[in-house]
């Protein structure tokens, strides 16, 4: 019995799946709802700011690690996902170098300066949205749709006008490339969950508790027509299946992913429904990425032996 066993480093148990692999998957996952935004507002050269976010968050990513002396990571896709992203939660007249100085905001501080992928606090597309829009409030809210500008069909529903769903449905309306086709999300969404990228904990708690949420406060009961309106419109159904789900910002704990689904229906319906804005999806996810550090100290498993559980 004097044979020696070599004891590697944990993780022990090692797949062939990395971060680029992953980041690949949902790059491919968004090609549906990137198409539909491109042609969807074609007048409005949509491919051009969806190129200029693209490229600039590559470039601000590979400057930075040049410039720090850090390796370089643009190959993991991660920036080129939140270049996208970034472009799909823009309205389409924006002009570029607006997109490009949030694609600079939100690799460079929301990433990079809180350690690059993995260590950011909030998803950096969503960050650099909200930066926007609090820099750039009129040009943020200004929606085209046929060469027809107007508020966007949740907006209507706010002012309690009605709405067409299944335009909202198609994507036929206002909004920013990528949010108007929920057809086209959902397409992508269903791709990710196939090849186990994604599941349905967080998404469908979200969606669900947003729903109770509206149908006990929105003061219509539970109307079909009112909330399939509220899930058509705004950001929810890229916000829920796309950026939600990101795995740096969400909670590791299925117990926590469930909590963290809860709250994002329930900042969702309060934004919405009792806020000064008629979207309220970019503000409740970055509020619950800044809670999943507690949701995961409150609902990590306790450990078996002494001490923990027995």
């Amino acid at each position: 019995m004097n044979e020696n066993y070599n004891i590697s480093s944990s993780p022990h148990i090692r797949a062939k799946v990395t971060s680029g692999n992953i980041m690949l998957m949902v790059v491919i996952a968004l090609l549906p709802a990137t198409i539909f935004g491109i042609y969807n507002f074609r007048h409005e050269n949509a491919w051009l700011l969806v190129v200029v976010t693209t490229v600039s968050a590559v470039l601000a990513e590979y400057i930075y690690e040049k410039l720090m002396h850090k390796p370089i990571t643009i190959k993991d896709w991660s920036a080129v996902v939140t270049g996208l992203l970034l472009a799909l939660n823009l309205p389409p007249t924006l002009p570029l170098w607006m997109g490009a100085l949030g694609s600079v905001f939100a690799i460079i501080v929301v990433k990079q300066l809180f350690g690059g992928l993995g260590q950011n606090f909030m998803n950096p597309a969503l960050g650099a949205r909200c930066f926007l829009l609090i820099s750039f409030t009129g040009r943020m809210t200004y929606f085209v749709y046929d060469g027809v500008t107007g508020a966007t069909p949740l907006a209507e529903l706010k002012a309690g006008e009605t709405v067409n769903t299944m335009n909202m449905l198609i994507g036929n309306i206002r909004g920013t490339i990528g949010e108007t086709s929920v057809l086209a999300i959902m397409l992508g969404a269903m791709f990710l969950l196939l090849i186990g990228v994604i599941d349905l904990r967080i998404p469908g708690t979200y969606i669900v508790t947003f729903v109770i949420f509206i149908t006990i406060f929105g003061g219509h009961g539970f109307d079909p027509q009112y909330i399939t309106a509220h899930l058509c419109g705004g950001g929810l159904m890229l916000g829920a299946w796309f950026m939600a789900t990101d795995y740096v910002t969400s909670p590791i704990t299925k117990r926590g992913q469930i909590v963290y689904g809860i709250c994002l229906g329930l900042l969702t319906g309060l934004f919405r429904l009792f806020g000064g804005s008629a979207e309220g999806v970019s503000y409740a996810i970055i509020i619950s990425n800044l809670l999943v550090p507690l949701i995961e100290k409150v609902t990590l498993p306790k450990p078996f032996g002494k001490g923990g559980e027995k």
